[in-house]
């Protein structure tokens, strides 16, 4: 699985132009799951987003989690990031799971972040999607099997 997060102070998204999942401060996820993932993946990353330290404490330092401060998250499915483009102009995609797999594993990675205590606001599967958010910092992570000792 892949995530890629950004702090947010709020983060909101569309479809169809109507808000399908909104937030106030937390953390938006870009989540992509590949053709090799499984549950114990979903819920290791999940783990991993919810004690990831990189929200300010009292002295500045990002020391706190989204669990910490008492954050949400709006979690929306982004099978791009599974992209490869190293040959040609066009991405191929075939790393990215099916969707129906995608599906399942996507809604895993919802339940386990809100197993643990985080507040989850989602977009719809499958559904072409505006996401607007507001950047806190800006702080932008990528979360990969590497950082979760899972390496293929």
């Amino acid at each position: 699985m892949r995530a890629l997060l950004q702090r947010v102070a709020r983060a909101e998204v569309r479809v169809d132009g109507a808000c399908v999942g909104r937030i106030g401060a937390g953390l938006l996820v870009l989540l992509g799951v590949g053709e090799h993932d499984d549950e114990a993946a979903a819920d290791a990353l999940a783990a991993k987003v919810a004690k990831l330290r990189i929200f300010a404490d009292d002295e500045g330092r990002m020391n706190r989690s989204v669990l910490d401060t008492g954050g949400e998250a709006l979690v929306v499915s982004q099978f791009t990031l599974f992209a490869d483009a190293r040959k040609g102009n066009r991405p191929s995609f075939v790393r990215a799971a099916a969707p129906e797999r995608a599906n399942e594993l996507y809604g895993r990675f919802c339940s386990a972040l809100e197993g643990v205590g985080v507040p989850v606001a989602t977009g719809t599967f499958r559904a072409a999607m505006e996401v607007e958010l507001v950047n806190d910092g800006p702080v932008t992570i990528w979360l990969d099997d590497d950082e979760l000792g899972r390496s293929r």
